[in-house]
């Protein structure tokens, strides 16, 4: 499916950075509960959208098993997040791609988890949000989940055209094939859901 061909109606980007601090809020209360829940050694991971990599060292300062690949599409900010995960070097890996791309996935591999933290936004209109799942989806191995964190609309998010409500978001997940959505978090406007391969 090609996600580049409709754009017309895609919402232009608020620049909307998260803090250190809510990162790690929101990391050390669902995103690693969730890979924890796993139980793989070693637990390979995939970030769709990586930004500065706060996310990621909390991730990796909570899992020492974890291997951790960050995808994002400016060398700039990759740059951010190796001064930022310096300890973890070895564990990490970067990759410099655009998951709006339709062959954003090819050659990247297979993973145990992928997480998502405001990523879909990025998309810059909802309509997208199943075809990257869909995307996401190839890269999982046997066992695996994924595990999406996503304002909702409300809240003083009111464009309807870019924020998902709740069941939006769980509609993406299983359009996209994934079975046994659970929303697990809801917390300040955002939502964390997780999903599976396989019941």
């Amino acid at each position: 499916m090609k996600m580049a061909d409709d754009r017309s109606h895609d919402v232009p980007s608020p620049i909307d950075f998260r803090t250190e601090k809510d990162a790690r809020e929101w990391a050390a209360s669902a995103f690693v509960q969730e890979l924890q829940s796993l139980d793989v050694r070693p637990l390979q991971i995939l970030e769709l959208g990586s930004g500065p990599g706060f996310l990621a060292r909390c991730i990796l300062d909570a899992i020492p098993s974890a291997e951790y690949a960050m995808l994002g599409f400016s060398p700039a900010i990759h740059h951010l997040a190796r001064q930022h995960l310096a300890p973890h070097i070895g564990r990490t890996r970067q990759l410099l791609a655009d998951f709006k791309d339709d062959a954003w996935t090819i050659g990247l591999g297979e993973f145990d988890a992928i997480v998502t933290h405001q990523a879909v936004h990025e998309l810059r209109h909802k309509k997208h949000a199943a075809t990257l799942h869909r995307s996401a989806r190839t890269l999982l191995s046997r066992a695996a989940s994924i595990s999406s964190a996503t304002t909702t609309s409300g809240d003083g998010m009111s464009d309807a055209s870019l924020y998902m409500n709740i069941d939006e978001q769980s509609a993406a997940l299983e359009a996209a094939g994934f079975v046994c959505v659970e929303r697990v978090l809801e917390m300040k406007g955002l939502v964390l859901h997780r999903a599976r391969l396989y019941g």
